[in-house]
């Protein structure tokens, strides 16, 4: 596959796309739905989509405690990101939640003991840079970005355990059916223990909270855990680092936001870093590529 865009990477850059989508119509529709509410309902239709597949299985609860990892730390994510909406821009969000690009490689050097190469630690740097540019970085860190910093930090911690899953061979069904189900239940579970509205408040709230189940959801992750059975935690973290880009087009055209010329350059060094990345990959010799075990 060197030398040519694979399906794998087309996959991951559709997912990139769909979820660089969801900042504009997410933070749109809070005022209409609890940010608990929304994660719990999304997940759990993404769920419910999957059951009959599910069901084909001869063990359909293999797996669970899989799920159960992986769930909770798409618990963490969305809540935290979607609540952060609510207090910070949709720019600074874009920027701070594509930290995780970051956060691979060092969490890979910290808990793994495995040190990416120094292109891959360049090609991150041009990424962050870009991400920077693309979004005008980050103006007085308020109670929104921090809680999406920790949106930042848990999806590279999905990222990563996802990679582990995958490698030994895990049903990308099950594993997606789990963890979604799992994270809609402990979603819901939270808005009622804070007492949250479990209302959806308009018609536009509805139609968005399914476009999110079965889209950015349920085909976007079920697609990155099919292309991390090839792809290493960096090279998709790079790619990942993208949805801030698509995020940004969406923006300049479905929510007519102006057009920058930072903005565009942000956008080249993303994917410029990317290029670095999978130059970089392409170098090593056979059998050196840094992956968890």
């Amino acid at each position: 596959m060197a030398g040519a865009i694979s399906w794998l990477d087309l996959g991951l850059i559709y997912a990139a796309a769909i979820w660089g989508s969801t900042f504009i119509v997410v933070k749109a529709v809070l005022p209409d739905i609890h940010p608990f509410t929304l994660v719990g309902y999304r997940f759990l239709i993404s769920a419910a989509c999957m059951l009959p597949f599910v069901l084909r299985r001869k063990e359909p609860w293999a797996l669970l405690k899989e799920g159960m990892v992986l769930g909770s730390l798409l618990v963490v994510l969305y809540v935290s990101q979607t609540a952060g909406l609510q207090y910070t821009t949709a720019s600074n969000s874009g920027f701070i939640t594509g930290l995780f690009v970051l956060f691979v490689p060092l969490f890979m050097l910290l808990f793994l003991g495995q040190s990416p190469r120094r292109t891959q630690w360049l090609a991150v740097a041009l990424a962050l840079a870009g991400l920077w540019l693309l979004t005008g970085g980050v103006y007085g860190f308020n109670r929104g970005d921090s809680l999406t910093l920790l949106a930042a930090v848990t999806y590279a911690g999905h990222i990563l355990a996802t990679d582990r899953y995958v490698r030994a061979d895990a049903d990308p069904v099950l594993l997606a059916f789990h963890q979604f189900w799992f994270c809609g239940a402990m979603s819901l579970a939270m808005a009622f223990a804070a007492g949250a509205s479990f209302r959806i408040g308009s018609a536009q709230a509805f139609w968005i909270v399914l476009f999110l189940a079965l889209f950015p959801n349920l085909s976007a992750f079920y697609i990155q855990i099919l292309a991390q059975k090839h792809a290493s935690p960096v090279k998709v973290s790079l790619i990942f680092s993208l949805e801030p880009v698509f995020a940004a087009v969406f923006a300049w055209t479905l929510g007519g936001e102006p057009f920058f010329l930072a903005n565009a350059l942000g956008g080249g060094l993303i994917l410029a870093g990317m290029v670095l990345g999978e130059l970089g990959r392409h170098r090593r010799a056979s059998g050196t590529e840094v992956l968890p075990t």
